[in-house]
């Protein structure tokens, strides 16, 4: 064996330079941003994503196309958002998501507040941008936050009611098709963007059709109006707590998918 070939070998038996693996230092900076990081970057633009483009949806929206508009463009934003970040942060954008995927073993408990500071951030971008791009004289509902819709406190009860059952509707189809590994599916983007879709056309009139407190946040925040703003965080968390129990009690322990990586 030449001197040559014995020194290549030596590199392959004892790692040259440009062959080392990454340091555990490198690899735990790696994991760390992976596991901690990512998610909370992602969660941030496609809550912005969304509530601009549902924010924008309503703004824009006419007499002529009632609440179809909003409805088609949340539920295909939501659907198209899922779809293509899904695999790094679950793909939540909504406090009440993340509640009700923590609560069935989907996310883990110390993510939960760095989600939701993410989902609120990234509603409050969105609502910015869409006051941004809107002439002024459209801007008269304050991007289309749902306060425009409950403006008695007899609608009170109603508007609760409505976001209780709708996000219920939401958080479960997020449950049970992306998370529990007996009901997921490829289809489950269009599943949750459809739910979205039907609770509009359902329940717009009654309470907004929120079923999502960061998008109630975000506008809120923007118009400073924060008349009956409480109903879109009771009604969904209230949903979330519902979905929690009824996949624990019916399904048990069936196994479901923590959306950190690695976890």
């Amino acid at each position: 064996m030449s001197g040559e070939a014995a020194a290549s070998m030596s590199d392959l038996e004892f790692g040259s330079d440009k062959g080392k693996e990454p340091s555990m230092e490198g690899r735990w900076r790696g994991s760390w941003y992976e596991q901690f990081v990512q998610p909370c970057l992602v969660e941030l633009l496609g809550s912005a994503l969304f509530i601009f483009i549902g924010c924008l949806s309503v703004i824009q929206s006419g007499p002529e196309t009632g609440l179809l508009q909003p409805a088609l463009a949340h539920g295909l934003a939501l659907g198209l958002l899922i779809a293509t970040l899904g695999n790094i942060s679950g793909a939540h954008f909504n406090p009440a998501v993340s509640l009700a995927a923590m609560l069935v073993g989907g996310l883990n408990l110390m993510m939960l507040l760095p989600y939701w500071i993410s989902q609120l951030c990234g509603g409050l971008i969105g609502a910015v941008l869409a006051k941004a791009v809107s002439p002024e004289e459209r801007f008269w509902n304050a991007s289309g936050a749902a306060f425009v819709t409950v403006q008695e406190p007899e609608q009170v009860a109603g508007a609760v009611v409505a976001e209780v059952v709708l996000t219920t509707v939401l958080t479960l189809a997020v449950c049970m098709g992306t998370i529990n590994q007996k009901t997921q599916g490829p289809l489950a983007p269009f599943s949750i963007g459809f739910s979205v879709t039907a609770g509009i056309l359902a329940g717009g009139a009654v309470s907004g059709a929120c079923m999502n407190p960061a998008r109630a946040f975000g506008p809120a925040v923007v118009a400073n109006r924060w008349d009956f703003h409480w109903i879109y965080w009771l009604g969904p968390l209230l949903a979330s707590l519902l979905v929690g129990a009824l996949i624990r009690f019916f399904i048990g322990d069936a196994k479901t998918r923590l959306v950190l990586k690695g976890r």
